[in-house]
């Protein structure tokens, strides 16, 4: 008998009909309490949400203080960490490109005297880092480091990047910085008022009143504390435009700079050579040509190591992390030619043959892996 009490079947039951009933009561309130246009499912809502609308009032003020606080201590901390260990793990990744120690290197041209090692094309001696490095650009004292093969086009699209968001900054803060270093100053010199203060006697007369005590002392705090706050505002804006203009001047003229020496396939230092060596040629009546330059724009596709497999231009607007054209040891040259930089599959590989047309003979050479 006990047994069929506490059958599955029985608890089965027990517990459908109390759900249905407890659903019935639940209906029944709801029904009772929406049953005319003065109480209707909109007022049932307000009512429940009464205990919410009454913290967010009383207390949503303060609660978002603490809230932007925490957000900007957990910007901060992420920063400051992303920094501790992203910097150190990169700044490995980024270094200019050295020639390799301890192997033969077919690709060299010449002895460097100071370090006493064959030295490949384009390749200079740093005297800062004590080294050569491959396609030496210069040495960046800002970044403690020189610029070279490998992290060329990252110093470049850095110093974009950084004209691009200094130009942004000053055109979000122009109209602030002209309301507040024009129009203020204009408007607090014509807010002064003449005279002074003036109190009436028992007869009624206006007589001016010149002891300090006498007056609202808040009234002069306030005062100053305004008129300090302001001033302080006024020279951080003053040096913010300082700041920004200079580095937009600066940068942006460097950025021209290293982009017209791109588009020639030269490097700084490259520059100064050419430059002489051009005019020692002039004075033999002689042209001279830059070997490395390969035409605009495959002289940029090299640089950005543009191909076809990739994206060029979600790697140019977004910073992204790939290997740059070849292994810096040659490089292709106007008179031993090589396939495009957005064809060249493997720039490691042996020697290959091209075919150059010249009038009607047809010349095979080769060239150096890039």
């Amino acid at each position: 008998m006990l047994v069929w009490y506490f059958s599955p079947l029985r608890l089965i039951k027990f517990t459908r009909r109390y759900i249905y009933n407890f659903y019935r009561k639940c209906s029944l309130l709801y029904v009772s309490l929406t049953y005319n246009h003065f109480m209707d499912a909109s007022y049932v809502a307000d009512v429940c949400m009464g205990p919410m609308f009454w913290f967010v009032e009383n207390f949503t003020h303060t609660i978002g203080q603490l809230l932007v606080i925490a957000v900007t201590g957990l910007t901060l901390s992420v920063i400051v960490i992303g920094y501790w260990i992203g910097v150190p793990y990169w700044w490995n990744k980024i270094l200019p490109g050295y020639p390799p120690e301890g192997e033969l290197i077919s690709e060299a041209v010449s002895i460097c005297k100071k370090c006493i090692a064959p030295k490949p094309p384009r390749a200079h001696h740093c005297s800062v880092c004590n080294k050569c490095v491959l396609k030496m650009d210069h040495h960046c004292p800002w970044l403690n480091n020189c610029v070279g093969h490998r992290n060329h086009r990252y110093f470049y699209l850095y110093m974009v990047y950084m004209v691009l968001g200094v130009f942004f900054l000053i055109l979000c803060g122009w109209d602030i910085a002209y309301t507040a270093l024009y129009l203020e100053m204009d408007s607090d010199e014509d807010d002064e008022i003449e005279g002074h203060t003036v109190k009436i006697n028992k007869t009624g007369a206006l007589i001016p009143v010149t002891d300090r005590e006498l007056l609202d002392l808040s009234f002069f705090e306030e005062h100053e504390s305004l008129k300090s706050s302001k001033q302080f505002r006024r020279k951080c804006l003053v040096y913010m435009a300082l700041i920004n203009v200079g580095v937009f001047v600066a940068l942006g003229c460097l950025s021209a700079w290293h982009g017209r020496l791109i588009t020639h396939n030269e490097t700084s230092v490259e520059t100064l050579i050419n430059k002489a060596e051009t005019q020692r040629l002039k004075e033999l009546h002689k042209t001279y040509v830059n070997p490395y330059n390969l035409g605009p724009r495959r002289n940029w596709k090299q640089f950005l190591n543009v191909r076809k497999e990739r994206n060029g231009w979600m790697q140019i607007l977004f910073p992204s992390y790939y290997e740059p054209y070849g292994n810096g040891l040659s490089w292709p040259t106007i008179y031993c030619d090589e396939p495009d930089v957005e064809n060249s599959q493997n720039t490691d590989s042996f020697k290959e043959k091209l075919l150059i047309q010249r009038k009607d003979t047809v010349v095979f050479k080769k060239c150096r892996p890039t």
